[in-house]
């Protein structure tokens, strides 16, 4: 489970539109779906437009994730920071993923726990 946690961060962090939608293609279900307070997407256009949105807003941020995955059957806990490569986090959160049997991702219920005011 923390090579797809991987793989669903470097979506995330792919700021390249082509080579991004390559990861989604190649990470999620074809009708994957992922929600967070701020929206939610299904399906790898949807998904991809969100990740360009976060990345418009958040400009030059990395997602990298704070501490282990707890998993169990076919899903995963985990937090994430948001922030500089090399500098303090901006934003944190908390997502559950879930996947199918190959691995890809079905699901992604997102929860943000600090954001910029």
């Amino acid at each position: 489970m923390n090579e797809i946690v991987e793989r669903y961060f470097a979506c995330w962090n792919e700021t390249d539109p082509d080579a991004r939608r390559t990861l989604i293609d190649q990470a999620w279900a074809a009708d994957g779906y992922y929600v967070d307070p701020l929206g939610e997407a299904r399906g790898a256009a949807a998904i991809d437009a969100a990740i360009a949105a976060a990345q418009g807003q958040f400009p030059g941020l990395v997602f990298t994730r704070a501490g282990a995955v707890d998993a169990h059957h076919r899903q995963a806990r985990f937090r994430w920071h948001l922030g500089p490569a090399d500098g303090e986090s901006l934003v944190d959160g908390f997502d559950v993923l879930q996947t199918d049997e190959d691995g890809k991702i079905t699901a992604v219920l997102g929860f943000l726990d600090r954001v910029p005011s």
